[in-house]
């Protein structure tokens, strides 16, 4: 009985130490597939983007073109589509043309402004908030990245409030900018300048990814996404 409970206790020593190693592997394999579920192995799908964009159409047809296009992208990768409400201008396109795609649209508007961004009928679900403040707190609430398209100084003024929310680490989401026709060139330089100068860290400076696409721009801030969740599970892994 001592030789066979020797043997027992033997042979579950061995036993353990054969199937420790083997749930590691299953348990980086299950990870490993949450990743590709979520986009891709290095990517990271979104479920909705916030599209900051003028309530005009702007000077140039390829404005209101770049708009449809990133619509259709949305549609395409089934996105749910978070913006600023308004039923004209650049925000009208986007919006209905994701709305007929399928995809769910959230509308976020002040009271005030509803009489000059909101024309006939309305896409999509439309909340209406007391003021700006309010507004982007909800778009952020409710998206996983955001993009700007081109627009006037709201649509800069929210970007910059999301890249400056990321600086401080009050949300780590990707941060995007459509760069149609060289409309942001400059924003971008200034970007570059306040590095140059000592305002802003080295490090911050990769908060904003741009491209002049909206198919290079939602892949750039997929492969972004992945890369930063991979970070954190790596972390976790030496943690644990």
């Amino acid at each position: 009985m001592i030789y066979n409970t020797k043997y027992q206790l033997f042979e579950q020593e061995n036993l353990c130490s054969l199937l420790l190693p083997l749930g590691t592997l299953i348990l980086e394999g299950m990870e490993a597939s949450q990743q590709n579920a979520v986009g891709g192995g290095n990517k990271g799908r979104f479920k909705s983007i916030c599209v900051f964009c003028g309530s005009r159409h702007g000077n140039r047809t390829s404005f209101s073109e770049a708009a449809l296009d990133l619509g259709k992208k949305l549609v395409e990768r089934k996105i749910d589509l978070v913006y600023g409400g308004g039923s004209v201008g650049l925000m009208g396109l986007i919006s209905k043309t994701v709305f007929d795609g399928g995809c769910n649209v959230l509308g976020v508007i002040p009271t005030a402004l509803l009489p000059s961004e909101i024309s006939g009928e309305t896409i999509g679900e439309v909340k209406t908030v007391a003021d700006m403040h309010e507004r982007k707190s909800e778009m952020a609430k409710n998206a996983d990245a955001f993009i700007a398209l081109p627009g006037g100084y709201g649509t800069m003024e929210e970007l910059l409030e999301m890249v400056a929310w990321s600086q401080l680490g009050i949300h780590g989401k990707p941060v995007g900018i459509l760069n149609v026709d060289g409309y942001y060139n400059d924003l971008l330089a200034l970007f570059k300048k306040g590095v140059e100068e000592g305002f802003i860290e080295d490090s911050a400076s990769q908060i904003v990814v741009s491209a002049d696409n909206a198919e290079d721009l939602i892949r750039k801030m997929e492969e972004r996404m992945g890369e930063k969740r991979m970070r954190e599970t790596s972390k976790k892994r030496k943690r644990s």
